[in-house]
């Protein structure tokens, strides 16, 4: 049936709700208990049916209830208490505000292809939206001024579900915007305010929707609509959905539709936040931008946007990254390249590790990188990790000096926590714990907490999880069309009291689910000793490509139907942070063992800790950072495997001694008052040592100092004055590259010297023609340290020369070494470029090693 118009219908509340509304569409009741019940009093089933959209809730109450609910005085009062409470936040003071350098201007556009902040927002896959939606969440709290960028998928991810084989099958389910807490962006005139790209088909048009997350609005782009082709309509269908063609087209609408989405809502920023390379295609919009409207060079141009650009990469392997064939690209981008006056071969060489290998694909990750200034990856090993798989854009700079750094990730402690920790951390560790989550001296206040009352509420969260993961395997029992024994066998699983491991995350395979199946006899007996029973809890999603993931959830679900694990082991469909909060609320234990070093930070494990859960894992990720002996188990001692199988071996038998000799009778080692006193410990020594650093507020924080005000003040030098520093630095840079191999050193002077004492130093000479090089451009410097088995030097000092004399550009440069530790050690002399207006002095290219 073809309609004339289409309109919205919004729910008919009366006077005394429309409060109500106003809550439904900030995002901000969903890590607010008191806003999360309120919407829960309205109607319990249908508050659980509807996946906590409150959005849909209201428009699917019967008036009759509506009134109901009006004459209920203690509904009413909780209404207001918590309007109030949502009205206070968005005016209370924040950190940001009363910061030293809270009164700059400093705005920041976060892109991301998906965000994770509510199971009723379906726009997420994983831990990289969760991860966003955390960033957004705690963006809010410490009142960072920061915009979110993203595209809104009509299916966006697959929901998962399993054949009576155990089969993963995908299924693609509409998501209704009108019915989610969405605003369609319009103009005074109330016309929709759409802004348009081009691609190989046409011009690509898209509406921006707006979702408010507490104090930051996230803009969300939107190509279903009618004034586009069918083929263009399907780019906001599917997260990571499609061939190569839909994923370029994705990243050029998140990129530069992104940007310009942004201009046209007249909605401005300082910085960019680029999470993932995704949205990398931005540095050319905003490039273009500059040159359009400030008059600028490309190069000039590239120079302002780099310094206000953060990049996050999260991807620890190369085929993570996005590499596109260039014959597939060039029609994509080929209309974008004459506004930038850039060449096919000079737009390829910016996305090519070596720009000079046109067989190179194009890597999106490396374009990324080529249009910022601050780069970091997720944890401190993952920016080791980045440092090596990226060094060959910066090929004479030695791998620890690769300018990618490491902001360790975290998570919103108040999104994740259960109603029962709250109150007990209200009540033990006072406000500040919500206030200022970083403080470790609050987290101290974690030992006054009661045993008693703190094994109580752990019993509580394991029941919970019992009794969700009995319900929700039955209904999809139900639905494969398993028998009625089967069906009614799923009302047994899980014993409420028995020590429960949770295990849930993507199934791919560095992740190693199967890894504690190595040995099945040894997993059986520990699972069935009768005085020390133990279970565990499988969830997660296979990518829809990946056979073995598949392969691998299909295996778990034939090991848990066995008769003897049959109410031991379980497996939870359709992963989402539903059921995450489940999981890491009623677990005891998380286990977690990748392929070192391939988790490149990893966050279910956090989430798990403020619930009074413990962490089993691997020295990977954010565990080599916070595992101190004291407050969880390490799977290794950080070894790295090239024979895999072995390493399945040695570490899976290491699975199971930790288990059987210290995590299971730890916590059935019970006082006489039947409460394991000991294992408590260890989980407040989690939670104290654990909490104040890993979690986002700590984590924007870090970024705040380290990437986004760097940046901004970046940036603000280089357009001042009508942009005079960055023209002046340009034409520098391009000098400098065309006389950079004139460089030439005459002489290196050492003193002579057989052997060194610990603390004694000689001195080091060198005699250098900078030809057309100004000596205060330079940096000359010493890098000495002890030299690894193939006699290079990996951690070394860096020593400054001074200029000694100069006659004419032909400099002495000297300095002095220091023999800081035994063993045998060198020392190389380095030539680098400088100026008062580069963040930090390696230049692609441009770097001399006498």
């Amino acid at each position: 049936m073809k309609i004339i118009r289409s309109f919205s219908v919004i729910p008919a509340l009366p006077d005394e709700l429309k409060p109500i509304y106003k809550i439904a569409k900030n995002l901000w009741w969903c890590w607010n208990p008191d806003a999360v019940e309120l919407f829960r009093r309205i109607d319990r089933k249908k508050w659980t049916a509807l996946n906590h959209n409150p959005v849909r809730l209201l428009g699917e109450i019967s008036q009759e209830r509506l009134k109901e609910l009006v004459a209920n005085e203690s509904f009413m009062d909780h209404l207001s208490r918590v309007e109030a409470a949502l009205d206070a936040y968005m005016e209370a003071e924040t950190w940001f505000k009363t910061c030293k350098e809270g009164e700059c201007a400093i705005k920041i556009a976060y892109f991301s292809a998906e965000f994770g902040l509510h199971e009723s927002m379906p726009i997420y896959s994983g831990g990289l939206g969760v991860l966003a939606g955390d960033h957004l969440k705690s963006a809010s709290e410490i009142g960072i001024p920061l915009i979110g960028v993203g595209l809104l998928y009509h299916q966006g991810y697959f929901n998962q579900y399993l054949n009576l084989d155990g089969w993963q099958q995908e299924e693609f389910r509409d998501n209704d915007f009108f019915t989610m807490p969405l605003e369609l962006q319009k103009d005074d005139k109330g016309k929709t305010i759409t802004i348009s790209v081009t691609l190989p088909g046409g011009e690509v048009h898209a509406q921006i929707w707006k979702l408010q997350v507490g104090r930051v609005p996230l803009f969300l782009l939107d190509t279903n609509i009618d004034s586009n082709s069918p083929e263009h309509r399907q780019i906001t269908a599917c997260l990571y959905g499609g061939d190569t063609s839909m994923r370029i087209s994705q990243e050029i609408l998140l990129g530069i539709g992104g940007i310009r989405a942004l201009r046209a809502l007249d909605v401005s920023f300082d910085v960019c936040h680029m999470n993932e390379g995704h949205s990398a295609f931005l540095g050319l919009e905003r490039v273009k931008i500059y040159m359009e409207e400030s008059h600028l060079s490309f190069d000039e141009a590239r120079e302002v946007v780099k310094a206000a650009t953060v990049f996050t990469t999260h991807t620890p392997v190369p085929a993570g990254n996005d590499r596109f064939p260039n014959e597939v690209l060039m029609p994509f981008v080929q209309p974008y390249l004459s506004a930038l006056g850039l060449s096919q071969d000079a737009f390829l060489a910016l996305g090519r590790e070596n720009p000079d290998d046109k067989k190179e694909p194009f890597c999106m990750t490396v374009l990324a990188l080529n249009f910022s200034t601050y780069a970091n990856g997720v944890s401190k090993l993952h920016g080791e990790v980045s440092r090596k798989m990226w060094k060959n854009m910066w090929p004479a700079v030695p791998t620890s000096e690769v300018p990618i750094k490491s902001i360790t990730n975290g998570v919103h402690t108040r999104s994740w926590i259960s109603d029962e920790m709250k109150i007990l951390f209200d009540r033990y560790l006072g406000p500040r714990w919500i206030e200022n989550p970083v403080d470790m001296d609050v987290w101290q206040r974690v030992y006054n907490i009661p045993d008693y009352e703190l094994w109580r509420g752990g019993e509580r969260l394991r029941e919970r999880l019992a009794t969700f993961a009995r319900s929700r395997l039955k209904k999809s029992l139900m639905k494969r069309g398993a028998s009625a024994e089967e069906v009614a066998q799923a009302e047994q699983i899980l014993d409420p009291d028995a020590m429960t491991i949770g295990f849930a995350r993507r199934f791919a395979t560095y992740k190693r689910a199967g890894l504690i199946f190595k040995d099945m006899d040894r997993l059986i007996a520990i699972l069935n000793n009768k005085k020390m029973p133990v279970q565990i809890v499988f969830s997660g999603k296979a990518h829809p490509a990946d056979k073995q993931g598949k392969e691998l959830i299909k295996e778990i679900v034939h090991i848990a139907r066995r008769p003897e694990l049959r109410n031991k082991i379980v497996f939870l469909e359709d992963y989402d942070m539903r059921v995450a909060r489940y999981l890491v609320q009623g677990c005891d234990l998380w286990l977690n063992n990748p392929r070192r070093p391939l988790e490149a930070s990893g966050t279910s494990g956090m989430k798990v800790v403020p619930n009074g859960g413990l962490n089993l894992s691997v020295l990977d990720g954010w565990w080599c950072e916070a595992y101190n002996m004291e407050n969880g188990w390490a799977l290794g001692s950080g070894e790295e495997y090239a024979d895999t199988e072995t390493q399945d071996l040695i570490e899976s038998k290491s699975l199971y001694d930790l288990l059987e000799r210290e995590v299971v009778p730890l916590f059935y080692r019970r006082g006489g008052d039947g409460i394991p006193h000991d294992w408590l410990q260890m989980v407040k020594r989690s939670m104290a040592s654990i909490c104040p650093v890993f979690n986002t507020n700590r984590m924007v924080r870090d970024y705040y100092y380290e990437t986004y005000y760097p940046a901004f003040s970046h940036r603000r030098k280089l357009v001042a004055d009508n942009f005079k520093q960055v023209k002046h630095l340009t034409v520098w840079k391009n000098k400098l590259k065309s006389q950079w191999g004139k460089i030439t050193v005459k002489k290196v002077d050492f003193e002579k010297i057989e052997a060194l004492t610990l603390g004694q130093k000689f001195s080091v000479s060198t005699l250098i023609n900078l030809g057309d090089i100004h000596p205060d451009e330079v940096l000359v410097q010493i890098c000495s340290g002890v030299l690894n088995k193939d006699g290079e030097l990996e951690d070394f000092n860096v020593i400054p020369m001074e200029k000694v004399s100069c006659d004419g550009n032909t400099c002495t440069f000297s300095g002095e070494v220091v023999g800081e530790k035994s063993g045998r050690n060198g020392c190389a002399i380095r030539i680098l470029p400088y100026h008062g207006d580069m963040a930090h002095p390696f230049e692609r290219g441009l770097i001399c090693w006498v």
